[in-house]
């Protein structure tokens, strides 16, 4: 019996480079072309791998997938159906900037199966959209949201980005009340965090900009669940919110520590108890092909033993709202879960942490306000 995988694709190019992102990307293009080329080449390399799999979701990340020419994700998308089971092909979705997405890209896209948009908005309010380096406008997000619906897309996520320097709680609350408006079935919440080599970190140094404080921080984060709730979606994992049968069925692949791998330069892969990234710069990517190896940074190989599965598993499975189900996992690793904490579930409990019933284990609302905290206390020691 064939087993589900999921697919990464990264897409490493950009339209412009956003304040806070520390993400691998480029607004150079020269590239374009022969990466595809290559990203292709690296699929054949897995060609005997994806045999033993039927491919359940893909995914185009980047960078801004949208950016490129609509032909080079259709060849990639046309190039991995050619080589795995595409039986049980559920979701494929391209990231996108509203200002890079057009009619005939949509529609290229919908021929090839693409059936979920993300839209990385961050916020309606156009000053703030200028202040952290988006090259979009508020009226782009309208006008391309407009032509998704034309195009019979209705599986759209907006990425929606709170803590933003300068920004009120009542501006974030009227970005995600002009969604909901809409009736966008899925929203992606994420906090602003300033990251080493941004222009933002260069900025914060010199004091040109700063965050709020931690207390108006949690202010936003808690105002935005309550009104999200409120409008009917549902916050099934810490930072998404969907609809009834939006749920980003690709990001619970990760969750729930599914098979996944990633194509492209600083992607990431986690298959058969071995996780591994990319190597970062495309000449290194393009030599290792060209040597046909897999283009692995072999620093971040890992292999996973039980302990860290078991670990990762039960961290994974407390983001999302649903908890863990006791019976899957003594089902999964031949344990009850219970076991596995010991000491610290009661800890936990007691701390009004984590929540305990027959069935199921899953933090409550104080124990996801610091559930970092709770997922160092899960890890193994080394």
């Amino acid at each position: 019996m064939k087993k589900e995988l999921s697919i990464y694709i990264h897409i490493p190019f950009c339209y412009s480079k956003c304040y806070y992102c520390d993400f691998n990307s480029s607004t150079v293009d020269e590239n374009i072309e022969e990466y595809i080329v290559y990203l292709k080449k690296e699929i054949d390399l897995y060609e005997e791998t994806l045999k033993d799999y039927k491919l359940t979701t893909i995914f185009f990340g980047g960078g801004t997938p949208s950016f490129i020419d609509e032909k080079y994700i259709v060849e990639v998308l046309e190039h991995i159906y050619s080589k795995i089971d595409t039986s049980e092909l559920i979701e494929v979705t391209v990231e996108s900037n509203p200002k890079t997405l057009s009619l005939e890209k949509l529609q290229a896209y919908k021929k090839a199966r693409v059936n979920r948009i993300s839209l990385g908005v961050q916020t309606l309010d156009d000053h703030l959209l200028k202040s952290i380096g988006r090259a979009h406008t508020a009226d782009d997000f309208y006008k391309t949201y407009e032509l998704l619906k034309h195009c019979g897309f209705e599986n759209i996520n907006a990425d929606v980005m709170f803590n933003l320097p300068g920004q009120q709680k009542s501006e974030l609350i009227d970005t995600l009340d002009k969604m909901t408006n809409l009736d966008i079935p899925h929203i992606s919440l994420y906090s602003l965090s300033i990251e080493e080599g941004t222009p933002f970190y260069d900025m914060e140094r010199k004091g040109e900009i700063s965050l709020s404080s931690e207390d108006t921080e949690r202010e936003m984060y808690h105002s935005s669940i309550e009104f999200l709730k409120n409008k009917g979606y549902s916050q099934y994992e810490i930072s998404n919110f969907a609809k009834p049968g939006y749920d980003c069925v690709h990001n619970l692949t990760y969750w729930k520590l599914k098979p996944y791998i990633g194509l492209g330069v600083s992607a990431h892969s986690n298959i058969d108890s071995l996780r591994y990234g990319n190597v970062q710069d495309f000449k290194s990517y393009f030599k290792n092909i060209d040597e046909h190896k897999l283009p692995i940074d072999e620093e971040t190989k890992e292999t996973i033993d039980l302990d860290m599965e078991i670990a990762e598993y039960i961290m994974l499975g407390l983001r999302l709202n649903e908890g863990i189900d006791k019976k899957k996992f003594k089902d999964r690793y031949h344990i009850d879960i219970v076991d596995i904490f010991n000491e610290k579930l009661e800890k936990f409990k007691k701390d009004g942490l984590i929540y305990e019933n027959k069935t199921t284990l899953k933090l409550t609302d104080k124990g996801l306000d610091i559930c970092n905290v709770i997922f160092m206390e899960i890890l193994p020691d080394k």
